[in-house]
């Protein structure tokens, strides 16, 4: 799917992997957070072949021209967990903002660990 909306310049479409991208970039520059987490299955077997996602760790789901986005991250040991995932879901939500104009309902955002 992809999200849509028109202005005086024309319709504008914008896929769902693009979105997942620059949700993935703004979570991974976040204070606190190690990497980002393979959502499926199927992006760790591209990991072995060596195909990268460049959203990986994020889920995109488009409703109406809203976004709902689940982000799934490896944090660092000890940070407060709280505040980096208000912080992730903040900065998640002003970037993708800030790139399509379209509006963003909610950040989802799973701690799958903690590292070292």
């Amino acid at each position: 799917m992809s999200l849509t909306t028109s202005n005086i310049y024309g319709k504008i479409s914008i896929s769902d992997e693009a979105v997942a991208i620059i949700a993935s970039q703004a979570a991974s520059e976040c204070y606190g957070v190690v990497e980002m987490v393979s959502r499926r299955f199927s992006d760790n077997i591209g990991n072995l072949w060596g195909k990268t996602s460049g959203g990986k760790g994020v889920k995109v789901n488009s409703v109406d021209n809203l976004m709902f986005i689940e982000v799934y991250v490896v944090l660092k040991i000890g940070v407060n967990i709280e505040a980096v995932k208000k912080s992730v879901a903040d900065t998640v939500k002003f970037a993708l903002e800030n790139f399509t104009s379209m509006r963003v309902k909610k950040v989802q955002v799973n701690v799958v660990g903690i590292r070292v």
